[in-house]
């Protein structure tokens, strides 16, 4: 019976959500509204994740269940300062959503290629008006409950579009900014890439905290989705940035499509959000692809930072390496599942996975289940996990060297730490995010010293 309380009230819960996400859609395209109603039809059946179920065992949404979220509202953008944030790679490459609603004077898109499409779904050319229904929602593992929430209330979607053959030069910057104003809000950010066959593209997707003057602090949950599709011999570069503001909740989906001999590589860094779930989602398409991960997440006092991860290997000669790094301080807990599926069909893959992990407190907390699911006899894959504290030899050699102890510790945290900060192919956003994650994390080493 208690059992069956519980499931009514998460799928009243969500029943709630879907209504705050209810409003008309501005663009007039009768595929997208009924994309938009077939995703609430089966959420309406569905419930918010508990941990009894496995893919949500480790991370507990009862926090997120205590609040009652109304839906995203305008503001005024001519308040909020957005320069603490901006890239000089990319200050003519730059489109911003704020609380999900398309930002336009806060945008930049003047140094891209022609034939390019960086924009609002509303202003999408009529020559792709007609193929966008073949991308837009149709990524394989679109059925969770997150995803089917997002899609529901479809509205303002940052679209960016690379013709067949094209290189964009300069990394596009998506901002998403998140304004609190004191009223728990629903936020439902949502992003297709589609990169042709032969493009290439360098792709900043950041969530942060906006500042304006007198600014209220709250709660929101940020609900994001993003699908990217790679074409045949494409490349994409996908660095994506967690900044969220200490209250919030964020629940992110990435759903990356890889064609034949395609690249694709992301680069995660998560130190934002009171909880924090971010599921990547990589199905190859054809054989030859190459496949990177890069993630780091860093956190302290309360919060929670889950990361999902799967890589499906479905053809031959498939290439992937994962490395997750979690540093945990306080009483913070970091969850890790990473999967890699190699069938019989994907004959000659080579995967490698590694999550490394390092506590800094007797509180800090981390679960992690690297899985590999190989039916393939012609393979050549690896998984492991590391769980660790600073090593006391480690702090003993360099103190030996005449550094002070602080100081010792300071070095392996940024040595940790820099690992995976260093493979951003940006120079302003690795000194920015060195600053904000390293910093923070020596000045709490400092004081627990």
């Amino acid at each position: 019976m208690t059992m069956e309380v519980s499931v009514k009230r998460e799928v009243s819960y969500l029943s709630a959500l879907l209504e705050q996400c209810r409003q008309d859609n501005p663009v007039e395209m009768d595929w997208l509204q009924e994309l938009s109603n077939h995703a609430r039809g089966i959420a309406q059946e569905l419930a918010i994740p508990t941990t009894k179920d496995e893919e949500w065992r480790f991370t507990d949404l009862s926090p997120l269940l205590q609040e009652t979220f109304e839906g995203a509202v305008a503001v005024d953008t001519s308040t909020i300062d957005i320069s603490p944030v901006v890239l000089p790679e990319a200050v003519n490459s730059r489109l911003v959503f704020v609380n999900g609603i398309y930002a336009p004077e806060l945008s930049s898109l003047a140094g891209l290629p022609e034939g390019v499409f960086v924009g609002n779904l509303a202003e999408l050319p009529s020559e792709y008006q007609s193929r966008i229904a073949d991308y837009l929602g149709k990524q394989q593992g679109a059925t969770d409950v997150f995803t089917l929430l997002n899609t529901a209330g479809l509205t303002d979607v940052a679209v960016i579009w690379l013709p067949r053959n094209t290189e964009v030069t300069v990394p596009i910057h998506l901002l998403f900014v998140s304004m609190a104003d004191g009223v728990p809000r629903l936020f439902q950010p949502r992003c297709l890439v589609v990169a042709e066959a032969g493009s290439q593209l360098s792709l900043v997707e950041e969530y942060w905290q906006g500042q304006e003057e007198n600014s209220a602090q709250g709660v929101y949950l940020t609900n994001s989705v993003t699908e990217v599709w790679v074409g045949e011999n494409a490349r994409v570069t996908h660095i994506r940035v967690d900044g969220e503001s200490n209250q919030a909740f964020h629940v992110g989906k990435s759903a990356i499509a890889q064609s034949r001999n395609s690249f694709y590589s992301c680069h995660g860094v998560a130190f934002g959000g009171k909880l924090s779930r971010h599921t990547l989602e990589v199905f190859q398409m054809g054989e030859g692809t190459e496949t990177i991960l890069n993630g780091l997440t860093a956190i302290s006092e309360q919060q929670l930072a889950d990361t999902h991860s799967a890589v499906m290997l479905n053809h031959p000669n498939g290439i992937s390496n994962q490395l997750q790094k979690c540093i945990i301080d306080g009483s913070a807990h970091a969850v890790f599942n990473g999967k890699v599926s190699v069938p019989q069909a994907a004959q000659l893959t080579n995967a490698a996975q590694l999550n490394r992990n390092l506590l800094l407190s007797p509180k800090a907390r981390v679960d992690t289940k690297p899985q590999l699911e190989i039916t393939a006899d012609n393979v050549k894959c690896s998984h492991g996990a590391t769980v660790s504290q600073l090593e006391a030899d480690e702090v003993f050699y360099l103190q030996s060297r005449g550094l002070k102890e602080t100081d010792a510790r300071n070095l392996l945290i940024d040595a940790f730490v820099a690992e995976i900060i260093n493979q951003i192919p940006l120079a302003s956003l690795r000194q920015r995010l060195s600053e904000t994650v390293i910093s923070s994390k020596r000045e709490q080493n400092n004081v627990q010293q």
